[in-house]
């Protein structure tokens, strides 16, 4: 379902929780413009499969420092209701696309912000990544240790993609519900913030501060935890109710346990019986005993298990892209509620689709030629 046709978003970015942003909501159906500049500096180009390939976006190459590229880029703003730049706080103001300059031309457009700190703060002006905004919300403290007493590094950019990128969605979708030109200013360390809320209240309220191990999510009991197996692969265990823990433990044989799911002196107990016996046995087999069962166990998948995954196949949940000069690859599709996941092949990223946009801001053939030649779009 494309909920969110004759929505036009301009997209500043190419990496990023901005450019996760734009993908998401090229995904509901927005028409999204990817303007990246002629000089790109600091920007690193993703890979050709990144980002949904470019899935449902079309792409200008555009020199916004030249009067004519940002009277372009104006032409622009005028037919659009979203855009979302990544620039640093001040940047945008030395181009002359900053939010005000932008509000004269459509009062009526969302002008999304994205930085790792926000557009003010003492923090404003720090260069970041995903680590760091998980470092600076407390995740990372509250996350796993290795073997030398270290925070674990995540799987997935949670940052970018949560903190950022969803956090920029839900802002830009609540301010096109109210039908209000704004500012909206996303900083990817406080949408982490927001994911760390259960820690952060639990402190404020109490004084109790969570680290690793040391609450029910963070490791502190052995039925919320992750054991290895005959075959050095991985179980997930995260019986929190009742039920499901005295599921657990009656088929492992463990009855003696299920009145005491809370006693923290049988935790050790408990974990090293609960290591043995997945250890006498491979991981597949521990997931058909019990993954079915109401017991909360799931295998710990890796990536090419993921892809070949019967639930996630029947679903949809892959679709094929065709690029140029890679040819035909599957990717992840639009598995967000409500996005269309038909099993069509899109065309993965093009050079510039520069001619089409300018045509349809009412440029002429000529005009667009004259502009390519003078270096102001490619």
């Amino acid at each position: 379902m494309n909920f969110l046709q004759g929505v036009t978003v301009l997209n500043l970015a190419s990496v990023g929780p901005a450019a996760r942003a734009a993908q998401t909501l090229a995904d509901f159906g927005a028409n999204v413009i990817h303007i990246v500049p002629v000089s790109a500096g600091v920007q690193i180009a993703p890979e050709f499969y990144a980002y949904g390939a470019g899935r449902g976006t079309r792409r200008m190459v555009l020199n916004l420092k030249a009067e004519q590229g940002k009277a372009i880029f104006f032409d622009l703003v005028r037919e659009s209701q979203v855009l979302i730049e990544s620039f640093r706080p001040g940047v945008v103001n030395r181009l002359g696309i900053d939010f005000d300059k932008v509000h004269q031309v459509n009062a009526r457009l969302v002008y999304c912000s994205t930085s790792g700190y926000g557009q003010d703060g003492p923090y404003s002006q720090r260069s970041g990544h995903d680590i760091n905004y998980l470092a600076m919300s407390g995740y990372l403290d509250c996350s796993g240790r290795d073997r030398e007493g270290r925070p674990v590094l995540p799987g997935a950019t949670v940052a970018d993609s949560a903190g950022g990128g969803m956090h920029a969605c839900v802002s830009i979708l609540a301010a096109l519900l109210a039908g209000e030109g704004c500012h909206l200013d996303v900083a990817v360390c406080e949408g982490v913030l927001s994911l760390m809320s259960l820690h952060i209240d639990k402190y404020l309220a109490t004084g109790v501060a969570n680290t690793s191990g040391s609450d029910l999510l963070t490791g502190q009991y052995a039925w919320y935890g992750i054991y290895r197996c005959k075959d050095e692969q991985f179980l997930a265990v995260g019986a929190i109710e009742h039920k499901f823990y005295a599921n657990l433990c009656r088929l492992l044989g463990l009855d003696r346990y299920v009145a005491q799911q809370y006693e923290l002196s049988i935790q050790p107990q408990l974990r090293k019986c609960l290591q043995d016996l997945f250890l006498s046995r491979e991981r597949d087999h521990w997931t058909a005993l019990l993954a079915d069962q109401d017991t909360c166990v799931t295998p710990v998948l890796s990536v090419s298990e993921v892809t070949s995954d019967s639930h996630f196949r029947q679903r949809g949940n892959f679709q094929w892209a065709r690029h140029g000069s890679h040819g035909d690859f599957q990717q992840l599709g639009r598995v967000l509620a409500g996005a269309d996941r038909g099993s069509d092949t899109h065309v993965g990223k093009t050079p510039s689709d520069s001619r089409n946009i300018l045509s349809a801001c009412g440029y002429s053939a000529t005009d667009t030629e004259e502009l390519i030649t003078l270096g102001i779009i490619e």
